[in-house]
């Protein structure tokens, strides 16, 4: 049973939430957030955004929030979304709805004002959870007795939720690591077995958000390693994976107390190669930023050693910069283990060195523009970086 306590968050309290809220009712429209905000508040996790269902059409909703003098976009009317901007904070508000429609991708809705049937069309039990304005918390399904065991649930029949959209496997296993402290629900891990095949039909770009997300969670290591047992793994990525690699990265971020890199833990598990980096970031449909650091994460970590010398250490800060020498130890201390405090510490504090040098001083000191330039400044560069970037800017100005 849900607590007879009301919920009691931040983000409900704030004045740009109850400001939404104060839209909708002033024109007669119920309004209950829903999902992750509702979830997270009862166990005291903070919330990304807010989630707002009502009955009300989206038209409706817009001309409430206008009359209210808040912004309004209409960022998916086709299911029944618009976006209330209150004091810069957005909202989706959504229409309550149920599938007429699934394809294992895509589903095509109806609208309703049936609160129990916009709550059986979402995957679990504990993203069916809904509050109003003062707090009053909504629980059609059970999903509180399940939060509070710590227990992820499909919403009935569980073959039929995941065949209704095939992300919903990579749902259980990310929120399982999310929110679950025990061994994966049963009958969802088997429903999860038997449709796996799907997950060849969704989109890299949102199998790349979920599995991010996956790789960060608190219980990432267990659910990765069922699911590269459970052969999931060659539907995602296509890689050979190392799952005790990631199990070393996320031990010793727990060790430090440092944030988990989701670049870093795909590089650990999947990516041991250059071809593997080009691969993956393919699949995934990587941002460019998020490309060349896998990239560049795999081509160093096969080179960096736990003993290598100061000046190489500086060559590497130089050549590669703070983020990706960073990185590549933090891959390649998973990979092979070992003492890599001397080294790690270097790339975190180091300064970076900087060339003494420009082409404008070669110009400034009598050089003609053209290519020759360039030569004379990458033979000036080698010449500080064999000097253990010590040479002066005079003394290299004095060579050239």
């Amino acid at each position: 049973m849900p607590p007879t306590t009301k919920i009691d968050a931040d983000w409900l309290r704030r004045p740009e939430t109850q400001a939404v809220f104060a839209a909708l009712a002033a024109a007669g429209i119920e309004a209950r957030a829903v999902g992750g905000a509702v979830r997270n508040a009862l166990i005291g996790k903070a919330a990304a955004d807010v989630d707002i269902a009502t009955p009300a059409r989206p038209e409706a909703t817009m001309r409430a929030a206008e009359r209210a003098g808040l912004g309004v976009v209409p960022t998916g009317l086709k299911h029944g979304t618009v976006t209330i901007m209150s004091g810069g904070v957005p909202y989706e508000v959504t229409t309550l709805r149920h599938d007429i429609e699934t394809d294992g991708r895509h589903a095509v809705v109806a609208f309703t004002d049936d609160w129990a049937a916009d709550a059986a069309r979402r995957d679990f039990t504990i993203n069916a959870l809904y509050c109003g304005a003062d707090g009053t918390l909504h629980d059609p399904l059970g999903g509180y007795d399940d939060l509070v065991q710590r227990r992820v649930r499909f919403i009935g029949d569980a073959n039929a939720r995941i065949r209704e959209d095939y992300l919903r496997i990579l749902r259980f296993f990310r929120f399982t690591a999310e929110y679950a402290t025990s061994e994966p629900d049963t009958v969802g891990l088997l429903a999860c077995s038997v449709n796996r095949d799907g997950l060849q039909r969704l989109s890299a770009e949102r199998i790349r958000v979920e599995l991010l997300k996956l790789l960060v969670a608190s219980r990432a290591v267990e659910m990765v390693t069922v699911m590269v047992g459970g052969g999931y793994w060659p539907a995602l990525l296509g890689t050979v994976p190392w799952p005790e690699h990631l199990a070393r990265r996320a031990a010793l971020d727990r060790e430090r107390g440092a944030p988990s890199n989701a670049i870093t833990r795909l590089a650990a598990i999947g990516v041991a190669t250059t071809d593997d980096a080009v691969r993956v970031a393919a699949r995934l449909r990587l941002s460019n930023a998020d490309s060349d650091l896998l990239d560049a994460t795999a081509r160093l970590s096969a080179h960096v050693e736990a003993d290598m010398s100061d000046h190489a250490i500086r060559v590497l800060l130089y050549r590669e910069g703070r983020e990706r020498s960073r990185r590549a130890v933090e891959v390649a201390e998973a990979r092979r283990g070992g003492d890599w405090a001397r080294v790690r510490t270097a790339f975190e504090r180091d300064p970076i060195p900087v060339l003494p040098v420009r082409g404008h001083d070669l110009l400034g000191a009598g050089h003609k523009p053209g290519p020759a330039v360039g030569a004379v400044l990458r033979n000036l560069e080698a010449a500080w970086i064999a000097s253990d970037f010590t040479a002066s800017r005079e003394a290299l100005l004095a060579s050239a």
